[in-house]
């Protein structure tokens, strides 16, 4: 890749924006994933309790993101994120401030959607800016926001336990979300290159073609076994392994690591190999690594089964995203926000189907072996659609296609 085409291609600021608005949010939409391992000692929690706990900011940002995607076409990226950014900040206050009940704590739970639906805002600003062949790698760097939740693994607890308190740690996030809302207002600018602004009904004309259902189920697996696996691994680690809340959000940092920072590698890749060939290859790893993880092995071996398991699945948000603008280019926003839900969905479950099958059963490993089954068939779906795929919209193993008259394609 020539890095001064790629650079002259898009708007940096925007890219740039479009990360730090998503890197934020990510950050406190994880937050009551390593929280709630301190949280328990004031409110106590049985195991399908606090996978509720950390699977509602899921929900309430897999709901949202249909919104703000719906906003981003109609008002535009930039105004769409600021608005998310200052929603953002009312759950943090009343965390920080007011919370004294579980269910209270669910609310706050359920409202810190809106900085997880910030996926929706985030992505459209910097694809918006870039030609097809550089899809894959724009979506990687602004997608790769999500390493945010590495804050929240390695600091949120440290933090409770310094100041004696899980509050200030919804109080002291205010900080860089304000920070962040400044420079996304100063260097974040919309695409010359927007859409028109999309009805309601164009919501149904997507929801009607048979891709946007198929990449609604990779990403649902990708994303949300990402994103679910964040939340979840500090109190898989705490149950299963007896380790400390602190040590536990550490060694789901590494785990986060993986999946975060080899997500622009994943879409670099696809733009370079393909995106079906690639998310074929994904899949079968984590497939293979969660089979591997339902033996509940040592804790060294476990580590280092989830470390290639999150990275499989962090790369393969990547390629997914080198796919979707290219099959979808003028209806990027409102595909954003669907598929976007549908992870969210995806990252929703994963901690229910854990928690609830290890309330039930007494064991992980039930739950790691359907998760592995999952992955193994989206292989098996991956390859008995690509054919059609080949011959409509995308290049051999998913490259993307410079013909003028395919769905989602620009010529270059």
């Amino acid at each position: 890749m020539d890095r001064k085409s790629f650079l002259k291609s898009g708007h940096g600021p925007s890219l740039l924006s479009a990360f730090l608005y998503f890197d934020l949010s990510f950050m406190v939409w994880s937050l009551l994933g390593p929280l709630a391992v301190v949280i328990m000692g004031d409110f106590p929690m049985d195991a399908a309790q606090k996978a509720n706990l950390v699977a509602l900011p899921v929900l309430g940002g897999s709901v949202l993101r249909l919104v703000l995607g719906y906003l981003t076409d109609v008002i535009g990226p930039k105004r769409t994120g600021q608005l998310g950014l200052l929603l953002t900040m009312v759950p943090l206050v009343w965390g920080w401030k007011f919370v004294d009940s579980l269910n209270e704590l669910y609310g706050v739970a359920l409202m810190l959607g809106v900085a997880g639906a910030s996926f929706a805002a985030a992505l459209p600003l910097a694809s918006r800016w870039y030609p097809p062949k550089y899809q894959g790698l724009a979506m990687g760097i602004a997608g790769a926001g999500n390493s945010g939740t590495v804050f929240s693994t390695l600091f949120a607890n440290r933090i409770a336990q310094h100041f004696g308190t899980w509050h200030v740690v919804f109080g002291l996030a205010l900080i860089p979300i304000v920070i962040v809302f400044v420079v996304f207002t100063l260097l974040a600018k919309d695409s010359p290159n927007q859409p028109a602004p999309r009805k309601l009904s164009d919501y149904g004309a997507v929801l009607r073609q048979r891709d946007t259902w198929l990449f609604c189920i990779f990403y649902g697996v990708t994303f949300g076994g990402f994103v679910g696996m964040s939340n979840y691994l500090t109190i898989f680690f705490n149950t299963q392994y007896g380790l400390s809340p602190v040590r536990a959000a550490d060694f789901t940092t590494l785990c986060v690591i993986a999946g975060s920072f080899f997500r622009p590698v994943g879409g670099w890749l696809a733009d370079r190999i393909g995106g079906i060939r690639m998310l074929m290859l994904l899949y079968g790893a984590a497939a293979l690594m969660m089979a591997c993880i339902s033996s509940l092995p040592a804790l060294p071996v476990i580590l280092v089964l989830l470390f290639v398991g999150m990275m499989a699945l962090g790369m393969g948000n990547g390629s997914v995203f080198q796919l979707v603008p290219l099959r979808f280019q003028n209806e990027i926003g409102i595909v954003t926000g669907i598929v976007g839900a549908a992870g969210g969905l995806g990252g929703y479950f994963l901690p229910k189907l854990l928690g609830n099958l290890k309330l039930s059963t007494g064991s992980y490993a039930p739950g790691f072996l359907i998760i592995s089954g999952v992955a193994a068939l989206c292989v098996a779906l991956i390859f008995l659609i690509q054919g059609s795929w080949k011959k409509s919209w995308i290049g051999s193993g998913g490259k993307a296609r410079v013909d003028a008259n395919v769905p989602g394609s620009v010529a270059s």
